[in-house]
């Protein structure tokens, strides 16, 4: 793999993150301001406690439901 500053491949790590898709529009804070979801989209909470809502098509393209036993950031 060549220098981090030319264009390369990169995967991101496995994090488990808690979402819950919400039946109801909603709206929260996040890093970059207010943000909105619609009624069917997923309400994220990272790592760091951050919220951020997701469109439920993407959300179904890039996460997968992980094991009970393992906690948030592990």
């Amino acid at each position: 793999m060549g220098s981090e500053y030319e264009p390369g491949k990169w995967r991101k790590r496995p994090v488990v993150v808690t979402a819950q898709r919400m039946r109801e529009g909603f709206t929260v804070e996040t890093m970059e301001g207010t943000m909105t979801g619609k009624p069917g989209d997923w309400l994220i909470t990272g790592i760091n406690g951050e919220q951020y809502p997701c469109d439920d098509e993407i959300f179904r393209k890039t996460y997968e439901a992980a094991s009970t036993e393992t906690e948030p950031g592990q």
